[in-house]
């Protein structure tokens, strides 16, 4: 018997062409791979939590690249975005009669897709046996649009009646947009505030943090700070036990913890981080100091350019109607194509309260 070295180049290139992508000469995990990765790991683990997800990809890649770590962090961010892309969902968004479900597990998304604006074609869901719904021939014209995948019809193709015949199911624009009632900043910051109130007193909570909106809203991760002496009301991240640390809004008094609305709130749909961002929008826009955007020019439309998170309900809007585009001097960046970027800023300015930035002005988002 002979036994053969594999290099890792090698064994990635087969990896590839089994989750159904084309083969890479340099041997690079790229975006599309690690999403490719997770779906398949969670067609065979869900439900489970989202680090087990990540803790098997990342188990398989252990020693086929030197940028461990870094693949690790894009590891987390590719499962965020099979989240905003429809992929995996999250306890709330599904109904399942399993008392041992875990509010931190998310679920594998059955196959299905939504119509672009434009025709084009955005695909959703894992199926459990294989890599891909599809059938070689349309595989091999997906294009991946970082964590998307996207298909587009050809000549005279009835492209949504080929993929029911396939058994996907056809999510429309109303239902796959959907987003929380329009109201103004105050009404939602009242809103908030009056849950708040409700609340017993916590008691005191250790180790929490705070979104302090004193802070630059240009630099969203140097707006985290455990609080000391602070009073008044905040977006707040308080530990657990297991999983990541919980979602909610805080009053303080002299630096402690009097009470603490947990997120996401109950009979709601949205996520915790859904919830807590869209009200530090409002907070920001009531202090006078809204949350920016950026408008750059690219070919075909332009490149809106954030500075701290959105609501998935935001992102999966600028996921459809564009697609994810390399960042500059910012947290991350769709490009929207001409036809719909004055609806979109928009929306941006109308819901989230967003204001928009000079493009020449330099920028943090780190």
């Amino acid at each position: 018997m002979v036994i053969a070295e594999v290099s890792a180049a090698e064994v990635l290139k087969v990896s590839r062409e089994t989750l159904g992508l084309s083969a890479l000469s340099d041997g690079v995990i790229d975006d599309a791979m690690l999403a490719a990765s997770l779906r398949r790991a969670a067609g065979i683990l869900c439900p489970c939590s989202p680090s087990t997800l990540i803790a098997a990809v990342l188990e398989s890649l252990q020693y086929l690249t030197e940028d461990y770590g870094a693949i690790a962090e894009r590891a987390a961010a590719s499962l965020e975005g099979l989240l905003i892309g429809g992929d995996l969902l999250e306890l709330n968004q599904v109904t399942i009669d399993d008392p041992r479900a875990k509010g931190t597990w998310v679920f594998a998304a059955p196959p299905g897709f939504v119509v672009r604006p434009g025709g084009n074609v955005f695909l959703i869901g894992i199926v459990p046996d294989e890599a891909t719904p599809l059938p070689a021939s349309l595989n091999a014209r997906v294009a991946y649009e970082g964590f998307a995948r996207v298909l587009t019809p050809q000549l005279s193709e009835d492209l949504p009646s080929v993929l029911h015949h396939l058994g996907l199911i056809e999510l429309s624009n109303s239902v796959w947009l959907k987003a929380p009632k329009p109201e103004s900043a105050t009404e939602l910051l009242d809103g908030m505030l009056r849950r708040l109130a409700e609340q017993p007193p916590s008691g005191a909570v250790a180790d929490i943090c705070i979104l302090e909106p004193l802070r630059d809203v240009d630099y969203y991760v140097g707006r985290w700070v455990n609080p000391t002496n602070e009073s008044g009301d905040y977006v707040a991240r308080r530990p657990q036990a297991y999983g990541a640390p919980l979602w909610g809004f805080a009053r303080l008094m002299d630096g402690g913890v009097t009470r603490f609305l947990d997120c996401p709130l109950k009979g709601t749909r949205w996520r915790g981080c859904d919830v807590a961002w869209h009200l530090q929008m409002a907070i920001d826009h009531c202090r006078g100091t809204p949350q920016l955007y950026r408008r750059r020019p690219a070919p075909g439309g332009a490149c809106l350019d954030f500075f701290s998170p959105l609501p998935l309900w935001t992102q999966r809007r600028l996921a459809v109607l564009g697609r994810p585009a390399p960042r500059e001097k910012c947290l991350f960046s769709y490009w929207i194509p001409q036809r719909e970027l004055a609806s979109e800023e928009a929306f941006l300015q109308e819901r989230l309260w967003l204001s928009p930035r000079d493009k020449s002005e330099q920028g943090g988002g780190e």
